[in-house]
């Protein structure tokens, strides 16, 4: 008896040990469960894709390379790839560097790279180059963010031409009230940790432009994946709020990515916040600090 249940304990033991440990799982806005080809799917219906990403997750830039190898079989080169970790005024060395016109350390030591390039966007920007597709630089260069946020829209009237042409065109539409812009005043996101007014202004800054650089590299027959923190396309606002007012006929999907303790189901947080909703476990490893 004692020997049975003995050997009982230890198959149990062994069956906890040898649980799966999934990296992550992927539920759809409602929080039903749903999976990769899922994805797929919605992605060939889609004229755009929203990747909103943890930046510093390494799950979240893995799927946005195998989501792009794999739209790239599905489109060829009539994929476009985008992103927020690119300011408008580096297009040109970045269109140089993938035509093989300069090295790849002239371009790396010229170009407005984020700390975790190497790690975590170097790799699309390679496939970009190595596939020959356009990567477009989105963002709004974050000097003019640093006005806006500063001296809110105003600021931007102090800007030649020139400067502006790196820019959404002004003035661009902006609601205090969209949720998005309404939310930051209570995260205490501004200066010392206090309240500014005018950085959702300088988000919707960010946002206007990166939707105005989507609308004008994307037209029928491309599909085009933009990569961005998940803040700016969740609840399909942010970008895609902008993007409406320039292109509404465009259809998006929405992916995001969030922490969970556990990752069995969508906690509520995540509920609406995407199409598809990209839960990973809180004990992941971060790709920097």
């Amino acid at each position: 008896m004692k020997f049975t249940a003995l050997l009982f304990l230890l198959a149990f033991s062994l069956q906890s040990f040898a649980q799966d440990k999934p990296a992550y799982k992927i539920f759809t806005e409602e929080g039903r469960k749903a999976d990769y080809d899922d994805i797929i799917k919605q992605a060939k219906k889609a004229d755009v894709i929203f990747f909103g990403e943890l930046h510093d997750n390494p799950v979240a830039h893995w799927l946005e390379l195998e989501l792009t190898k794999d739209l790239f079989v599905m489109q060829g080169t009539n994929l476009v790839l985008a992103a927020e970790m690119f300011e408008t005024d580096n297009q040109l060395i970045i269109n140089e560097y993938l035509a093989g016109l300069i090295k790849e350390t002239s371009f790396e030591s010229e170009v407005k790279k984020w700390n975790n390039y190497g790690t975590d966007y170097k790799p699309l920007m390679n496939f970009a180059k190595e596939k020959k597709i356009k990567f477009i630089a989105s963002n709004i260069p974050r000097r003019y963010a640093s006005m806006i946020a500063s001296g809110g829209f105003e600021a931007l009237a102090k800007l030649s031409p020139d400067a502006l042409k790196y820019i959404a065109p002004i003035p661009f539409a902006y609601d205090p009230e969209l949720p998005c812009y309404k939310d930051m005043l209570s995260m205490g996101g501004g200066p010392m940790g206090h309240s500014n007014e005018n950085l959702p202004k300088a988000q919707a800054a960010k946002d206007a432009t990166m939707a105005k650089s989507i609308a004008d590299n994307w037209s029928a027959g491309l599909k085009l994946i933009h990569y961005n923190g998940s803040y700016h396309s969740d609840r399909h606002q942010g970008i895609i709020w902008h993007l409406n007012k320039y292109n509404p006929s465009i259809k998006v999907v929405t992916i995001t990515t969030v922490l969970q303790d556990t990752i069995t189901k969508l906690d509520s947080a995540g509920m609406g916040q995407a199409d598809f909703v990209i839960a990973i476990p809180n004990s992941m490893t971060r790709t920097y600090k």
